[in-house]
């Protein structure tokens, strides 16, 4: 008869633990670090993110921004994420016409303050497009200057995300623009003098003044790539605006050099695309 009965003390040990586990709670997932579809965008930045010269001469144009603005053709980073009636109270446009990545620190902290679901920064351009290339903003101090950009945001929004556009091709915009006639008439007041000055001239000189540029961009975008990297919460575009063949369509028609209101669409294209992607551009 006692070999027909379970032993009291191993049926009571294994029901305790089965009870133990069933009222155990499991574990919540941990929340990914990239969110595809952030509740709020601040942008900071230069005159691109601005809308500059894309609606009118000399004339910032916000709402043709390519990070949030509001216009329906261009569509927008913020508008095809939050929609238009979220867009005047959950996206900010922070950047400033003329900025260097000097006065990227400022801005950001700025943008923390709003604790942003996105940061959207391309900045850089004006850093290159010096009146001389000796005035160019040296590597090192637009690495010092972008990290402590970063550094202003983690302080006071430490899970915002960031998505870091490159700076764009100014070589290539060079080699876009200079037979146009409105770039032959505008560059030389001043546009970009460091690349775009004597755009026709193809001698020694002007060419290894442009490489120069050039090459100092493609060092800037370096910097953007490995400062981003070491973030958990930063995506760089891979080089996709750098990248990027602006046609005489997608510049400004009041300096060739700026985007125009389809260059932003082009732009806002390529944030979304990096913005919502299951994995970070390669």
């Amino acid at each position: 008869m006692s070999g027909c009965v379970a032993s009291p003390d191993r049926g009571g040990a294994d029901g305790a633990r089965q009870r133990a586990t069933a009222a155990r709670p499991s574990p919540s997932p941990t929340p990914p670090l990239w969110n595809t579809r952030p509740a709020s965008v601040a942008a900071v930045g230069d005159s691109i993110t601005r809308g500059f010269d894309a609606c009118g001469v000399l004339a910032d144009c916000p709402e043709v921004s390519w990070a949030t603005g509001s216009d329906a053709g261009v569509d927008s980073l913020a508008l095809r994420l939050l929609g238009a009636s979220a867009l005047p109270s959950r996206s900010w446009n922070l950047a400033r016409s003329g900025a260097r990545v000097a006065e990227l620190p400022a801005q950001m902290a700025l943008a923390a303050a709003r604790k942003p679901g996105l940061v959207a920064v391309m900045v850089g351009a004006n850093d290159a497009c010096r009146p001389s290339v000796d005035l160019m903003t040296p590597v090192a101090d637009f690495r010092a200057s972008f990290e402590s950009a970063v550094a202003a945001l983690r302080r006071t929004a430490p899970e915002a995300q960031l998505y870091v556009a490159s700076v764009p091709d100014l070589h290539r915009l060079w080699s876009t623009g200079r037979d146009h006639p409105v770039g032959r008439q505008v560059w030389p007041m001043g546009v970009c003098g460091s690349m775009l000055a004597d755009a026709n001239d193809l001698g020694a000189a002007a060419t290894a003044r442009r490489a120069a540029v050039r090459e100092r961009v493609v060092a800037y975008n370096g910097v953007l790539r490995d400062v981003c990297a070491r973030d958990a919460r930063c995506r760089h575009d891979g080089g996709a605006v750098f990248d990027y063949r602006f046609g005489s369509g997608q510049l400004s028609p009041w300096d060739v050099f700026h985007p125009s209101r389809d260059g932003q669409g082009r732009l806002a294209k390529i944030a979304y695309r990096a913005v919502t992607a299951a994995e970070p551009p390669a």
